[in-house]
């Protein structure tokens, strides 16, 4: 499973998607908690897992694609100035 920290950042950048509230943060994220309200219907772009078995198991190895995820999180807690 992927291990995610639960920060929200990926879903304070939905900005443009039929997601996005008028902040640009997805309508479904508790901003308090960074918690998804709907965490076990939440899109299959969300589910990191679900993602890759569906479309990329066959072009990468999964721990390819956890880095992939994995950067692109460090990359925007970089630009935010979490890390």
């Amino acid at each position: 499973m992927f291990p995610c920290d639960k920060c929200g950042l990926c879903c304070r950048l939905v900005n443009h998607s039929n997601l996005a509230n008028e902040k640009g943060v997805c309508k479904y994220l508790d901003e308090k908690s960074n918690l998804c309200k709907i965490y076990e219907k939440r899109p299959l772009f969300c589910r990191v897992d679900e993602y890759y078995d569906k479309y990329c198991k066959d072009d990468m190895t999964r721990e390819a694609f956890y880095a992939l995820n994995k950067n692109y999180c460090q990359m925007i807690k970089r630009q935010k100035g979490v890390v």
